[in-house]
């Protein structure tokens, strides 16, 4: 952190006119800055927790060993004040609208680059994905169509797949065959229901029950189908969750968790949304207004039935709200902040929108699931 004081009024010569300029900066933000040719005191939030993780984390960081330097050491009650800096509640998204087209843009061709590199290598000129209809899936498919076009490899070779069950809706699934007819690529329909009707007696399960066996049984049998149909067609399966969801552990072991190259695992959900709706504001026609469509839909995995054809399982509902969650795994993992520090960030960063109990509500569950239930991608 950098705290400046220059000269100003009064310090003023004959040959030069100072200005005056105060300026203190953290880690190459400016945090407040004077107007020059006026006199006064600036204030702002210096947060040296902060500087001290990045510190410890840059191995090109350096002591000096000429000691050029003065060390004015000094005590001061601690006690929490009102911060007077502001926190981005989107803090994986940029605030700047030039800077996050330029953003998403660098990011889809990042994801597209890293998995046309894994067809190249592998000599593999299919791929495989399950198409939901919903926000992760679209994403991955926009990823695969990215791909292939780098390759010059026909799209008919991206083989989607959709696999409605107990909980589909027709709006998920119509999105679904819609996003694969205006891409041009593969498209087939199975349904599940009878497969996993059949696993329900192969291990005693009354369907009525609608718990966990419930829900993971559709999940595993859609991840049984997508391994086979990559078997088949000598492709990759694609994988479709997010950062947030591997976070949080909401993927179902041996089911969604598992795939052959993922490509939304360093994506968390909020710029999902952004990603998929910079692809949408490029796009025209019926795959403009069917990508539309899938950012107004509900967040759900769809595995419990609809309720007068609509999604009733919504997973925000469940594990707490996406924008909480990605702002408490980027101060947690971007600068090793604490709990107590970052429901103070919450605070400030979402003020009028969430209260103090419910930010510490979601906290609570974001800390258990990410050390309780981790899960890997392979």
């Amino acid at each position: 952190a950098y705290i400046y004081s220059d000269s100003g009024f009064g310090e003023s010569t004959t040959d030069m006119v100072f200005s005056g300029q105060n300026i203190i900066s953290e880690n190459a933000s400016l945090l407040a800055e004077s107007k020059r040719f006026t006199t006064g005191i600036i204030y702002a939030d210096i947060d040296v927790q902060k500087l001290s993780a990045e510190r410890r984390k840059t191995n090109t960081f350096t002591k000096s060993d000429d000691n050029n330097f003065t060390s004015v050491y000094f005590d001061m009650p601690i006690k929490q004040t009102k911060l007077s800096r502001e926190f981005s509640r989107t803090p994986f998204i940029p605030s700047n609208k030039s800077d996050l087209d330029a953003r998403c843009e660098e990011i889809i061709t990042m994801q597209a680059t890293g998995l046309a590199t894994r067809l190249a290598h592998t000599g593999i000129q299919n791929a495989v994905l399950g198409l939901s209809g919903g926000l992760d899936s679209t994403l991955a498919l926009i990823v695969c169509v990215h791909a292939f076009d780098m390759l010059d490899i026909d799209r008919k070779n991206i083989h989607t797949v959709t696999m409605p069950c107990f909980g589909t809706t027709k709006r998920t699934k119509s999105n679904a065959q819609l996003l694969a007819e205006a891409y041009g690529v593969s498209f087939e329909d199975i349904n599940i229901t009878k497969a996993v009707r059949q696993h329900f007696a192969d291990i005693n399960h009354d369907e009525s029950v609608t718990n966990i066996t419930y829900e993971n049984s559709q999940a595993r049998e859609r991840t049984q189908i997508l391994m086979d149909l990559s078997n088949k067609y000598n492709g990759l399966v694609i994988g479709t969750g997010d950062l947030s969801e591997l976070a949080l552990g909401w993927a179902t072991y041996n089911g969604d968790h598992m795939s052959m190259y993922a490509v939304n695992v360093s994506i968390p959900k909020t710029l999902v949304r952004y990603l998929t709706a910079y692809e949408a504001q490029h796009s025209e026609g019926v795959l403009k207004t069917v990508l539309l469509d899938v950012l107004d839909t509900p967040v759900s995995p769809e595995l419990l039935p609809p309720k007068d054809g609509k999604i009733s399982q919504k997973t925000e509902h469940i594990v707490g709200p996406y924008e909480l969650h990605d702002f408490f795994l980027y101060h947690l993992m971007r600068f090793g902040s604490k709990p107590s520090k970052i429901l103070r960030l919450a605070e400030v960063a979402f003020d009028g929108i969430y209260d103090r109990e419910v930010i510490l509500e979601w906290l609570k569950v974001f800390y258990r699931r990410f050390f309780a239930q981790p899960v890997s991608y392979t």
